[in-house]
């Protein structure tokens, strides 16, 4: 029997219409590279990861031009959905040789500040364990609930709240059966391998692991980037 892989998928096959940026969010540039670029270059710096696939909307003409020098996967399989996406990216997997016992690491192409330290964390977390499991955040500030008239309906306890992040890690078999049972309704991966009644693991990861979607968040991440090589 030989060993599990691992596997990556970015779904991207989104337009980005929270952003603001007036194109598919993935290729704004970020600190002098397409916002997708700096995501696939860390998944591209994790030894353990064998490969990495890009999910692009059927539609998508911009990929090959802004990467051309990528050694990633790519698939036109996106859907209406994050479901959808996913689950054509898991087809594709198939295709290529993935099976059943392989872990896939479904990560947000707009999660651009992840770092391998991070993913590997996540590995080393979740490579023995019967579910697969998830980076996260435990919730810091005060949580509010609110109408629709923008006002305060409760006051949410936060105690045992995270905030859910990606990569998400599960076997290929299970993710898969997971999302084709709930459907467009699994907002992650994690939600629908929970609608199954399995508790995935949350693993801690930072708060820089952000997921750039309101236009302020754009200058942030910039900023973030630039310090990260000041450091390096």
């Amino acid at each position: 029997m030989r060993a599990s892989r691992f596997f990556a998928l970015v779904p991207a096959a989104g337009i980005g219409e929270r952003s603001g940026a007036g194109m598919p969010k993935q290729y704004v540039a970020i600190a002098g590279r397409p916002m997708i670029a700096h995501t696939l270059a860390t998944l591209a710096a994790v030894p353990r990861i064998a490969q990495t696939l890009v999910v692009l909307s059927p539609h998508d003409d911009r990929f090959e031009a802004v990467l051309p020098a990528c050694d990633a996967w790519v698939a036109r399989v996106g859907g209406a959905s994050r479901a959808d996406s996913v689950l054509g990216g898991l087809a594709e997997l198939r295709r290529r040789g993935a099976a059943d016992e392989d872990w896939v690491l479904v990560h947000d192409a707009a999660r651009c500040l992840l770092r391998p330290e991070w993913v590997d964390a996540l590995i080393d977390a979740c490579e023995h364990d019967a579910v697969g499991g998830l980076l996260a955040q435990p919730i810091a500030d005060t949580l509010k609930a609110g109408d629709a008239q923008g006002r305060v309906t409760v006051t949410v306890d936060r105690r045992d709240k995270w905030a859910a992040q990606t990569p998400q890690m599960f076997r290929l078999g299970l993710v898969e059966r997971a999302l084709e049972a709930l459907g467009a309704a699994a907002t992650d991966e994690a939600s629908a391998v929970e609608a199954l009644g399995l508790a995935p693991r949350l693993v801690r990861a930072s708060m820089a692991n952000f997921k750039v979607t309101w236009p302020d968040d754009f200058a942030l991440a910039a900023q973030l980037l630039a310090s990260c090589r000041t450091v390096a």
